[in-house]
């Protein structure tokens, strides 16, 4: 029977990350992932690390932090991220988005965001692809972007390199607790004695919640992303729409609804000139397959924004699972029914943005300081203690 002192669950961004802080404290970690790193969520989205999308305060607070992580990333983990610093724009279509977003703008400049409001001629400068109709956009320098799948892989290997064992192909099949206490970890192959467990399990953090009779109120929000054929360089930068925003943080708009399955747009350009074309927003359960539907509403959405897009064709999609909790906020704390049992899961669409500073509260949550990190308190489990607990 092997032995560590922490076994995480979960080889995305978040499991990665959090492997790789806790065994470069020279802790002897297990990492397990059912498939294979970055076969989840991390695998199955955008590349944008935005800011300006985010609510102002702790949110906000939190993707600052780790958004200037991101700067010595590369040099700490070795390896190139493909990450760029192009700033991000969200479109803005029709006069009562652009109420919406001059609303959105002015709190996030008083958060101390640097984003101002563009009009049409300086928005369609910025990015000449926008089609004629739109009204103007947001801008932010501090939008950047990274490779998903280089991160998840710089990550799990930065913490190999540390002593962490990665078994990928492996499910955790139990967690063993007795008297209130984690003891060991049951997985397809062996078990592995330890009294620490981090779940960092993403949109299926609740199943590996069960298995230690421990609620964690993560749901699946299932969200499909169009790739294109490869283009020479048509986007500057990543852009969304405000109906992305809206649709993000399930906020009416005076317009109307949240549209149809969810749809936003999120477009960004790979290295490789490949263009990622987003996206939906869905509560399925994990019913995976998506009908053609879905994918017709993403490209009628975009190609009104982007004329050009119409023209490409599109080689493959990408669906996978958001882990949403409902406030936008991720869920950073020990569980309160077992000891040794820690909950790092619910990042929704801001696992890629929350990656480097989530390694680190987790690492911090398990050090017991005296005067902990302030961010740990606003991601208690506890904030859920009225609808979860009771």
């Amino acid at each position: 029977m092997m032995t560590a002192d922490v076994v995480v669950i979960g080889a995305g961004v978040i499991g990665a990350s959090i492997a790789f802080r806790l065994a470069e404290q020279g802790r002897s970690v297990v990492l397990v992932e059912q498939n294979g790193p970055g076969s989840g969520a991390s695998g199955s989205c955008d590349k944008a690390i935005f800011l300006q999308s985010k609510r102002p305060g702790i949110h906000m607070e939190l993707a600052l932090a780790s958004r200037r992580m991101y700067d010595s990333l590369e040099a700490e983990l070795d390896a190139d991220l493909e990450l760029k610093n192009d700033g991000g724009m969200v479109v803005i279509e029709t006069p009562e988005h652009l109420e919406f977003m001059r609303d959105f703008v002015e709190r996030q400049q008083e958060a101390g965001i640097s984003v101002s409001l563009l009009d049409r001629d300086a928005a369609r400068e910025r990015q000449p692809c926008l089609a004629q109709h739109v009204l103007g956009a947001s801008y932010s320098p501090d939008d950047a972007e990274v490779n998903p799948l280089a991160l998840n892989t710089a990550l799990y290997r930065a913490a190999a390199r540390c002593g962490a064992v990665v078994r990928t192909h492996c499910e955790v099949t139990a967690i063993n607790v007795v008297s209130g206490r984690v003891i060991s970890a049951d997985t397809t192959r062996g078990r592995i004695s330890t009294d620490l467990v981090v779940n960092a399990a993403g949109p299926f953090a609740a199943r590996v919640g069960e298995l230690a009779g421990v609620c964690v109120p993560v749901q699946p929000r299932r969200g499909t992303i169009l790739i294109s054929e490869a283009v020479e360089p048509l986007v500057n930068g990543s852009m969304l729409c405000a109906q992305y925003i809206a649709a993000k943080h399930l906020a009416a708009v005076e317009a109307g609804s949240t549209p149809p399955y969810g749809v936003g747009l999120s477009l960004g350009q790979t290295d490789s000139g490949n263009l990622l074309i987003g996206g939906s927003r869905e509560f399925t359960g994990f019913n995976k397959p998506q009908g053609p539907e879905i994918m017709a509403a993403i490209a009628r959405h975009a190609a009104r924004i982007v004329p050009l897009l119409a023209q490409l064709r599109i080689i493959r999609s990408m669906t996978g699972f958001r882990p949403y909790t409902g406030d936008g906020l991720p869920i950073i704390d020990r569980a309160p029914e077992v000891d040794g049992y820690i909950i790092a899961a619910g990042h929704e669409g801001d696992g890629i943005a929350l990656a480097p500073i989530t390694g680190v509260l987790v690492r911090d949550l398990l050090d017991d300081k005296a005067s902990p990190d302030p961010f740990l308190g606003a991601l208690s489990i506890n904030r859920f203690a009225g609808s979860v607990h009771s």
